[in-house]
């Protein structure tokens, strides 16, 4: 189970329990009372949903999917919290009903330490797409 040293480590520590299509490593990655937005908007508190939300998707449409994950920046607020953004592709495979393709994502996500230990506490989920025609971009597409 991938755990985070330090708050650099969240994306790639999600990154690899989604390849693994490990709920329980995931779950681990967030305090108890974490909430989480996915990229749709629906918004979960605790990490027994957050686990449920994750579940169903990796044993079906996104079974065969995988994430590579990216860090922008790390924004201290003080020694025990941090804000961290990140890029996301995920690449879904043939389980899903549209079939293989790409989706990039920004992720905002708050890290505090408790007890000695970097969790995620909050974490969002924004999908890029074009506001004129709700298209789905990809970032290599749009020069970032």
């Amino acid at each position: 189970m991938t755990q985070i040293k330090q708050p650099e480590d969240a994306p790639v520590a999600f990154q690899i329990a989604w390849n693994r299509h490990d709920m329980e490593s995931l779950g681990a990655l967030f305090h108890e009372d974490a909430t989480f937005v996915n990229r749709f908007g629906h918004y979960v508190r605790g990490v027994d949903q957050i686990v449920a939300l994750h579940v169903p998707i990796h044993a079906t449409i996104y079974s065969d999917s995988s994430l590579e994950n990216e860090l922008i920046d790390s924004i201290p607020l003080g020694e025990d919290a941090v804000v961290l953004h990140f890029w996301s592709r995920l690449t879904a495979g043939a389980a899903h009903p549209a079939g293989p393709h790409a989706v990039d994502t920004v992720i905002l996500a708050v890290l505090t330490r408790q007890a000695g230990e970097w969790r995620i506490k909050a974490l969002e989920n924004v999908t890029l797409t074009n506001p004129r025609t709700g298209a789905i971009v990809l970032r290599d597409s749009q020069g970032s």
